[in-house]
């Protein structure tokens, strides 16, 4: 019950507060409009909103396919083949080094102004998480079951599928949960940098015209859809590796016990 209730009262806390500096601080409607006036335009401007938010989540959810894709493939690569890990290690480190959003009016300029370019923009968010968690994943695989293997005469592709695979999962789920949590990021600052639909485009359009109250309420759609797909990884994660759920249990028990 606890579990059930608990996303209910962080909302019901969360609501108050933003209510409470409404209150304190005495910011007009057009700066910060309270939590009864979002929640009406959220309401009354719903049809607009889920058209919008359509949008931005089919760009975060082919994001989200193609960068998963693409770091799962490198990730592999890196891990099983060495020269290629030396030559495209420090590209991968470097390329962190420039700013993703700097590549927005270049993608834009590339792609044009549909969805191709907020995809490639959430893609590209994506790839180093779930490519640096796949590949420690790999890395980390203990030793004796490898070495067990070796001993039983298993392939070098047997291995991987059947042992390296399996015990990166759990650095895999995390890097997913990552991705999650920042793939609305890159579609909203693609749409930022120009789109004619989306929530970014939307928020834009309602801060232009002071509709504040709709530009939270576009705010409020986007984070329903990252937390929604943060808790959806989280949920199939653990009903796919019930194996951590039940090692994660025990560790808290046991310090629970130790207490």
């Amino acid at each position: 019950m606890m579990r059930l209730l608990r996303p209910l009262i962080i909302a019901l806390g969360l609501t108050l507060l933003w209510q409470s500096i409404v209150w304190i601080t005495g910011a007009p409607k057009f700066i910060l409009p309270g939590p009864v006036q979002v929640f009406t335009t959220l309401f009354e401007q719903a049809p607009l909103l889920a058209k919008h938010g359509a949008v931005t989540l089919a760009e975060i959810l082919l994001g989200l396919v193609f960068g998963v894709m693409l770091g799962l493939i490198s990730a592999l690569s890196l891990a099983t083949w060495g020269p290629l890990r030396r030559w495209l290690m420090p590209v991968l480190v470097i390329s962190q080094a420039i700013p993703v959003f700097a590549l927005a009016p270049v993608l834009m300029l590339w792609l044009g102004y549909g969805m191709a370019s907020k995809i490639a923009m959430a893609t590209l968010i994506i790839y180093f998480p779930v490519t640096a968690a796949c590949f420690d994943g790999l890395r980390q695989t203990p030793t004796g079951y490898l070495k067990l293997a070796r001993t039983l005469g298993a392939s070098k592709r047997a291995q991987l599928l059947q042992i390296r695979l399996p015990a990166a999962l759990p650095a895999f789920a995390s890097g997913l949960r990552v991705a999650a949590s920042v793939a609305p990021i890159g579609a909203v600052v693609g749409e930022w940098v120009g789109s004619s639909t989306g929530l970014g485009y939307l928020m834009l359009n309602a801060n232009a015209r002071m509709q504040v109250d709709l530009m939270f309420a576009a705010l409020l759609v986007l984070a329903l859809i990252a937390v929604t797909l943060y808790f959806l990884i989280d949920f199939l994660a653990r009903r796919l590796m019930p194996w951590q759920a039940d090692s994660l249990n025990k560790a808290k028990a046991s310090s629970a016990g130790h207490q």
